[in-house]
Formats: structure tokens, sequence, C-alpha cells
């Protein structure tokens, strides 16, 4: 799920795509049998093949809770969860409308959590924001669903050296055997 939104600075987008990029590269070269499904949103949410994903340029406000009904949609229609280790990655900013949080959160914890093995949260920033003291909308969000030891992992990355670090963080063998 990546936010291409107006207010994903294209510094913000390249972060989430090499993010992307990565986590890509990683499930085609360590896994046979993958399915990728990639979606992103603005206001409105679709899926889309890898080249619209990673290339196409988007702008809009952000409701996040269409990217999470439509990966629920994708799940139902094609995935059912007995038949599927489901895995979710989302890429964002933070920003949300207000009047969408209750219901991302809502989704979040019974739609979404509930069958997916795993949902890693990234957020994604300027160079030069410094998030002490300042949480995003989706952030404050999200952290009413992250419980300890639960399926859902929050990290923020601001430049391109932090990706692998989050990265290796989010995925790494110790995280999958806790």
């Amino acid at each position: 799920l990546m936010d291409v939104s107006g207010s994903m600075t294209e510094h913000m987008k390249d972060l989430a795509k090499r993010f992307f990029m990565l986590l890509y590269l990683f499930l085609t070269r360590r896994y046979r049998h993958v399915e990728i499904v990639f979606i992103r949103h603005t206001h409105e949410a679709k899926e889309v093949d890898e080249e619209t994903f990673f290339y196409s340029p988007e702008t809009g406000g952000t409701v996040v809770s269409t990217a999470l009904a439509e990966m629920i949609r994708v799940q139902r229609e094609r995935f059912p969860a007995a038949d599927w280790n489901i895995y979710a990655a989302q890429a964002s900013d933070g920003d949300n409308m207000t009047s969408d949080n209750a219901r991302s959160v809502a989704m979040l914890e019974e739609g979404i959590l509930p069958f997916c093995q795993y949902f890693a949260y990234i957020e994604v920033g300027g160079e030069n924001k410094d998030w002490r003291g300042r949480e995003s909308e989706l952030w404050r969000t999200y952290t009413l669903a992250c419980k300890p030891g639960g399926n859902l992992a929050m990290r923020r990355v601001r430049s391109r050296g932090e990706i692998y670090p989050v990265f290796r963080d989010l995925f790494s063998r110790e995280r999958a055997e806790a």
C-alpha cells in the first residue's frame, strides 16, 4: 500500500519506492511462490500493476481507509486467509483526513490484522523533518492498533541511508521467530 497523495513530496515518494523495491526483490528472490499485490492511494485507492505502482505520477487528497478497503477486497476475492500467508507493507507521510482516522484504525484492527501474519507501516519524511514531539495523524491512529507482541510494526524513515536498516529491522529472522 503506497500513499501517492499531494502531501507526499518527491523525496518521500522516492523513499517509499526504494523501500518497496527492496521488499519486492527480497520476496521474489527468497520465495518460489509469491503473489504481490500493488495498491496505490490518494483519496481513492486502486490495485495497479508493478509499472504503475512504481512510476505513474498521481496527486490528490489522502484518505487511508480507501487503501485498507482495497486490500480487504483483494484478500477476500483472491487470497483466503486459510490458504495464504498474508503480509502487508504500507508507506505514507502520515497525513490523513482527520475524519477518516477512526474508520482506518477500525478497518486495520477488525478487517486486516486478524488475517494478516504481519503488517509493516513505514512513515516517510523529509530529511530535515524532526519527529520528536510531533506525531502524524496516521502514526497516532495506528498506535491504537499496535500491541506488544502483535503483528503490526511501525518505523520512520527520513533518508535513503535509513531504508536498509529499517527494512532489516522489520524483516529480520529474530523478529520472525519472536
